[in-house]
């Protein structure tokens, strides 16, 4: 059966959660900032056209965000995961071949779908989410993954788009009209990287691409060149992922607040990531056979400096208490407080599923102390679950908070902390008769 794809892309993801349970800055110019509000990671429509680009830093732009009354977020990750997940669980309802690409993009395969018209299908799932929700989409459909992502991007930005853009039944010469309108940097599986080289062959736009002979086009790229020409011309390459494939790596990593030269301060924001990345793998029924934490000094300052050290496990784990005593005694090693560390990055690797944990024919493994392990770690999730994130924790988490990265914008956690639901007051004008 040939496959039809629809990318679902929710329209300025950061600032569409903030404009959530904030209506009032509708059409109001929103920027939402990256770790220690440092640069510009999401704009709204309003902030791109007063000339805000992708990255900017907030030193640079400060008194434009003052002189138009651009609204500011430092980034909310718990609200807008969380608001990610109700849109996946939405998707998944709709199809269970969902694969979810990042926090504000999924592929959906529709091709086992009965759908007589998909542009009229595409403008009631748009609806449906928006209702139940709360995120404007646009939504792209075609034949190759490639093709709907740039068809939702058309969907998105082009003048008088509706949202909805079916490329499935378009004739060629349409198609083409799109291709030709697509820059050779925003075809997906370019970028930065790729394009200048392409464009010094020729090729300045993804109807350059789709013409290209696929030698050349591997010779410039290598097999993912040969498949994106296949791509742009109508033949799938990239099938979905499989749902719960099990993942490469997890990593958590921050900015300091401020820069730091103290042991105590390193040890908490090392205990703080473990435990985050740890929490990570058990969610998704993971262990880790190694675990590697870096630091690294202010890249922007003389005498960069960064360090990595790696851990193994005997028997893989998902386990906070190990996991993080390993580390921490890991950078002990390297630790230098004769300079000021800037950044800690915890990468957790060579992943297995927990449900096909077995013991080798050595005996290294000890399954006994794996499952007493695991039932505890359950019921140290259950009471965090019930009770909110972090109500019990490690110690060596609160050694210190200098390291926390500033965040003078936040919003309030809406959606996953009791203490700071949005409240709603009512007049007794407001009281129907």
């Amino acid at each position: 059966m040939k496959p039809i794809f629809a990318l679902i892309d929710c329209n300025n993801f950061f600032v569409s959660c903030e404009r959530l349970f904030r209506p009032d800055l509708e059409n109001r110019p929103v920027v939402v900032l990256s770790s220690n509000d440092g640069c510009v990671v999401a704009r709204s429509n309003e902030a791109r056209a007063l000339g805000i680009p992708m990255g900017a830093p907030v030193f640079k732009y400060r008194q434009l965000f003052q002189e138009q009354g651009i609204v500011r977020f430092s980034a909310n990750f718990e609200l807008y995961g969380d608001i990610s997940e109700r849109i996946t669980r939405l998707l998944t309802g709709v199809t269970p071949r969902t694969e979810v690409y990042s926090v504000d993009e999924s592929f959906l395969d529709l091709s086992q779908l009965e759908l007589a018209d998909y542009e009229q299908w595409g403008n009631e799932l748009r609806r449906r989410l928006l209702r139940e929700v709360g995120i404007p989409v646009s939504i792209g459909i075609s034949a190759t993954k490639t093709l709907s992502k740039l068809a939702s991007e058309h969907a998105k930005r082009d003048e008088g788009a509706t949202g909805v853009l079916n490329l499935v039944d378009a004739p060629k010469a349409m198609q083409d009209t799109y291709l030709a309108r697509t820059p050779i940097k925003d075809v997906w599986g370019v970028g930065w990287r790729l394009g200048p080289r392409l464009r010094a062959e020729g090729v300045h736009s993804a109807l350059d691409l789709s013409q290209l002979r696929p030698q050349l086009a591997q010779q410039l790229m290598g097999i993912h060149g040969r498949q994106m020409v296949a791509e742009l011309n109508g033949t799938c390459c990239h099938r979905l992922e499989p749902f719960g494939k099990i993942r490469q790596t997890v990593m958590h990593g921050r900015q300091f607040g401020e820069d730091t030269n103290s042991f105590a301060v390193i040890e908490a924001a090392v205990a703080s990531l473990g435990a985050r990345a740890a929490s990570k793998l058990r969610a998704e029924n993971l262990l880790a056979r190694g675990a590697a934490v870096r630091l690294a000094t202010n890249r922007h300052k003389p005498g960069y400096q960064r360090t990595s050290r790696h851990v193994s496990f005997a028997t893989p784990t998902a386990d906070t208490g190990l996991i993080t005593s390993r580390l921490m005694a890991a950078v002990e090693a390297p630790f230098n407080d004769k300079l000021w560390y800037h950044k800690a990055e915890v990468y957790l690797y060579d992943l297995v599923s927990q449900q096909r944990l077995q013991a080798d024919l050595l005996g290294h493994l000890d399954l006994a102390a794996s499952a007493a392990s695991q039932q505890r770690l359950r019921a140290f999730d259950a009471i965090n679950d019930h009770y909110g994130k972090r109500t019990i924790r490690y110690a060596a988490e609160d050694l210190s908070a200098v390291w926390q990265p500033k965040r003078a914008h936040s919003s309030p956690h809406y959606t996953t902390n009791w203490q700071e639901l949005p409240t709603v007051q009512a007049s007794h004008q407001d009281r129907p008769g």
